[in-house]
C-alpha cells in the first residue's frame, strides 16, 4: 500500500531551522571540548568562572558541602561576591544614557553572619562607597577586587550607596542592599 505524504514550505523551513540549530549546537559544544574554552581573546578566564561558581554554589568545585564541612565554613564566615557593572544606552533624543550598578544589587545574609564581601571593578575607574548602618567606607577601583568584612546583628535592610554616583544626576543611582533576615 502507498502512502503520499503531503510537506509544506513551513513544515520544510521549520524542520530545516532545527536541524541547523542541532548541528550548530553540537558543533559549538564540540569546538568548546576541543580547545580548551575558546581561545585567550576570547575565552572567560578560569578563575572568573570559578569566583561566579563559589558565589552561586559557596565554592569553586560546584559540589555540594556536607553538613561537617558548612559548619566549618560558617565559623570562617561566607563571602559573596559582586561587581561593578555599567548600563549604557540612548535616549529617544539621541542623547547617551548610562547608569552604574551594583551587581546582584541585593544579597540576603542571616543576622549575626559572618559575611567577607567581595566586591571587584568591572566597569567605571572608581566606586568610593558607604554601607550605611555598619559603619563600613571603602572604594572599589576597575580590575581590582576589595574586600568588606562585617557581621549585621540587626534584621533590617543596609544599603551600599557609591558616593560617585549617588542620584541620577551621577549616572546613579548606584546603590545595592544587603537584606538582614532569617
Amino acid at each position: 500500500m502507498n502512502r503520499i505524504v503531503v510537506v509544506s514550505k513551513k513544515q520544510i523551513r521549520t524542520w530545516t531551522i532545527v536541524v541547523i540549530m542541532a548541528i550548530g549546537t553540537a558543533g559549538a559544544a564540540w569546538y568548546w571540548g576541543h580547545s580548551g574554552g575558546g581561545s585567550s581573546e576570547t575565552s572567560i578566564p578560569v578563575g572568573k568562572i570559578n569566583e561566579a561558581l563559589k558565589a552561586v554554589t559557596g565554592n569553586s568545585s560546584g559540589t555540594v558541602k556536607t553538613a561537617n564541612t558548612a559548619a566549618n565554613e560558617s565559623a570562617k564566615g561566607r563571602t559573596i561576591s559582586i561587581v561593578t557593572t555599567e548600563f549604557k544606552s540612548t535616549g529617544p533624543d539621541g542623547k547617551p544614557i548610562e547608569v552604574y550598578r551594583w551587581d546582584p544589587g541585593t544579597i540576603h545574609v542571616k543576622p549575626g553572619e559572618l559575611i567577607h564581601l567581595s566586591i571587584f571593578g568591572v566597569n567605571g575607574a572608581s566606586h568610593p562607597f558607604v554601607i550605611e548602618g555598619l559603619n563600613i567606607k571603602d572604594e572599589v577601583k576597575k580590575g581590582k577586587e576589595t574586600i568588606v568584612t562585617f557581621k549585621a546583628e540587626k534584621t533590617g535592610t543596609y544599603r551600599i550607596i557609591c558616593q560617585t554616583h549617588p542620584d541620577l544626576a551621577h549616572n546613579g543611582p548606584m546603590v545595592g542592599y544587603i537584606v538582614v533576615d532569617s
